[in-house]
């Protein structure tokens, strides 16, 4: 093997010293060190070699990484440099080993031969080839074709190495690969029938529509036949929009478009989970109203008996999912959130809450409740008042208008109920709400009503709070899901952390229970309010001016009135014709009183108006009348081929033994007065004629 000289300034860098410092070590022992003078090509003093095998080992073995580095960026040089990159740099390798790990498994096992072929030394190769071409049972071409795919592999696996000293041997492997099929490249369709095709299967109006592929194809022809394009079969636009759907991912665009927001944002808005556990009991309480699914026998003040679908007004806590607050009614309305709001407040489960998340209704926004107008939305000013906080709540917020996932805890207890609870009673009749519009069951009702089997709002009173006890005490999955120690909610309401507030005096809460007005003005008379005058000496000097007033619905017969400005108290004005009839009277019970009279006073003015009439006119109005009644007869017989029109008795109880109490009623006997008058006004009138 020939000697390998480098320059004295090569070897003073492999030995790791400076350049005197190795002249220093070359003179002072000469023996160890073989030189040799070198001339230079431009001439000049000659330049000392010195020999690599008298360097140390450590400077032989840092020439030789050198010249390994040196040949490695050669092979980079002439195997790596192209522009074009192959196929296998950008790939993912899991990807492609989970798709195709067939293919990939025997490129390893081929690998090895390739190997093996390209170690092999010997002059005669041909031969060689042939050969182990034949043992692979592959051609030789193919065998050449596999090595300088490998090579190239090995030149780009070293390239990227040296660029983030990683190690991309796996890119010989994928290099005797077959190169992936490139799918969903639609060949045969122009650009401009793509974009039409996008446009129309998204278009607002279209998706709305339930637009289909056979419509959107059908226009694609009629276009394509107008503007002269080339337009695909059907089968290839049904996959182009497949792809744009299921591979582009455009499903919740198309969504979008055929729903509209309110829906997008229920179904396909991502959403964050809330840490309930660092909400404490009674801490946040979630209000809604929940019209059950279920019929029920009502009772209304005026004895009437009808079916109805009654109100559930409840109040859950978030932390606990607890029920500490309800109220079942007919329809919910601002005084029954009060009476719900109290009876929370003095439930043995329930208290003062810190915050309220309340429903967007009217019905918990009335301006009584929070003290402002239901367009704002959130209080600004802590001098606001309403109901809520003068309960002690600390202040309210409300959920967006459809969004109930804003308050999911009482949505998805309305859903428990439903399941454990509606279903199990034989007035259920489904929902027609939201996407369960399939699910409404039909019953007859009205039959169950007269046939006595529906149940009372009472007895479904009673039903409730059994369910609602079994509830508290239920394990309940969303407090597992919760991290909670506690697993009941009545465990973790009286276990976890909570927030106490002491509760009002009962006596403030019934006066909040009260109705209320503002700026009611005040006559020389006192103030009118349901047909009558309410009077007080305080009054006098608020004569022309306005007042505030409440009231409660079971004792009318006084008002409370305040000062609208500084809100004390003036006075209680009293009517002294209410206290006439009783000391207390019920609203309802004025309301029905008002009504009664008001239908008495206008039978009596039909009655007087009916008795005042003249003579004349009575003649007239009898004659007409019978012209009248005879026109509603039909003459002769029906054509053939029409149908006669025929009036259908009512089929209703009622109206029948109406029927029969008018046919067994007697006779009216006419009075002589009237028949005598009557043949004085025929003679008088014969005398004219």
């Amino acid at each position: 093997m020939a000697e390998v000289f480098v320059t004295i300034e090569e070897a003073a860098e492999l030995e790791g010293v400076s350049y005197k410092g190795l002249t220093s070590r070359i003179s002072r022992n000469p023996d160890a060190y073989k030189t040799k003078l070198e001339a230079r090509p431009d001439g000049g003093k000659p330049r000392v070699l010195v020999s690599l095998s008298s360097l140390s080992k450590k400077a032989r073995r840092a020439y030789k990484q050198s010249q390994s580095i040196e040949g490695e960026d050669v092979v980079i040089e002439e195997r790596a440099s192209s522009e074009e990159i192959p196929w296998y740099i950008d790939i993912d390798l899991d990807g492609y080993i989970k798709k195709f790990g067939k293919r990939y498994y025997e490129a390893v096992e081929l690998a090895k031969s390739i190997q093996e072929f390209l170690n092999y030394a010997d002059r005669d190769r041909t031969g060689f080839a042939e050969e182990f071409a034949a043992t692979l049972g592959i051609s030789q071409r193919t065998l050449y074709r596999h090595s300088q795919a490998y090579l190239e592999a090995s030149a780009w696996a070293l390239k990227l190495g040296k660029q983030d000293g990683k190690n991309y041997d796996y890119l010989k492997i994928l290099s005797l690969c077959r190169k992936p099929k490139e799918t969903y490249t639609f060949p045969s369709m122009s650009a401009e029938v793509k974009a039409f095709i996008e446009n129309l299967w998204f278009d607002k109006r279209f998706a709305k529509n339930k637009g289909t592929i056979d419509m959107v194809y059908t226009k694609l022809r009629q276009m394509a036949s107008a503007n002269g394009w080339d337009y695909p079969s059907y089968q290839t636009v049904a996959r182009y929009v497949s792809y744009l759907m299921e591979v582009k991912r455009y499903k919740n665009a198309h969504y979008l478009a055929e729903n509209g927001d309110r829906a997008y944002r229920n179904k396909k808005m991502r959403k964050a989970s809330q840490d309930l556990q660092s909400v404490p009991v009674m801490g946040l309480v979630q209000g809604d109203v929940h019209t059950m699914d279920i019929w029920v026998q009502y009772t209304y003040p005026n004895g009437k008996v009808t079916a109805i679908k009654p109100n559930l007004v409840a109040w859950i806590d978030t932390r606990s999912r607890c029920i500490v607050g309800d109220v079942i009614c007919l329809t919910p309305s601002s005084q029954t959130i009060k009476k719900s709001i109290l009876n929370m407040v003095y439930n043995e489960i329930g208290g003062v809450p810190e915050w309220i998340k309340i429903d967007n209704g009217k019905e918990f926004t009335a301006e009584t409740l929070t003290g402002r107008k239901r367009t704002e939305r959130i209080s600004l000013d802590s001098e606001t008042t309403g109901f809520y906080r003068s309960i002690g709540i600390q202040d309210d917020f409300r959920s967006l208008p459809y969004q109930p996932w804003g308050k999911a805890i009482i949505e998805r207890f309305f859903l428990t109920l439903i399941n454990r609870f509606e279903k199990w009673l034989m007035s259920y009749t489904g929902t027609l709400t939201g996407s369960r519009t399939a699910g409404k069951v039909k019953k007859d009702i009205p039959g169950m009503l007269e046939r006595g089997e529906l149940i009372t709002m009472e007895e479904l009173y009673t039903l409730w709070k059994q369910f609602r006890e079994e509830y508290h005490t239920r394990p309940h999955s969303g407090l597992k899901a919760q991290g909670e120690r506690w697993h009941t909610p009545l465990e973790v309401f009286q276990n976890a952390e909570r927030y106490f507030k002491a509760v009002p005096p009962r006596s403030f809460a019934a006066t909040m229970l009260m109705h209320a007005e503002e700026n009611v003005r005040v006559y020389q008379v006192g103030i009118k309010r349901f047909g009558y005058e309410y009077r007080a000496t305080e009054l006098d000097s608020y004569i022309d001016d306005y007042v505030n007033i409440k009231w409660d619905e079971n004792d009318v017969t006084r008002l409370y009135v305040y000062d609208r400005i500084t809100g004390d108290k003036i006075c209680e004005a009293e009517s002294q014709e209410l206290l006439k009839i009783a000391p207390r009277v019920p609203q309802k019970a004025l309301e029905e009183h008002k009504q009664a009279q008001n239908r008495q006073l206008k039978a009596d003015r039909e009655r007087l108006k009916e008795l005042t009439t003249p003579l004349e006119q009575r003649i007239d109005q009898h004659a007409n009348a019978e012209d009248n009644i005879a026109g509603l007869f039909i003459q002769g017989q029906p054509v053939k081929g029409k149908m006669s029109k025929v009036v259908a008795l009512p089929n209703d109880r009622q109206y029948k033994e109406d029927t029969r109490s008018k046919k067994a009623r007697p006779a009216v006997i006419e009075n002589d007065y009237y028949q005598k008058r009557a043949e004085q006004a025929l003679e008088k009138l014969k005398e004219l004629g």
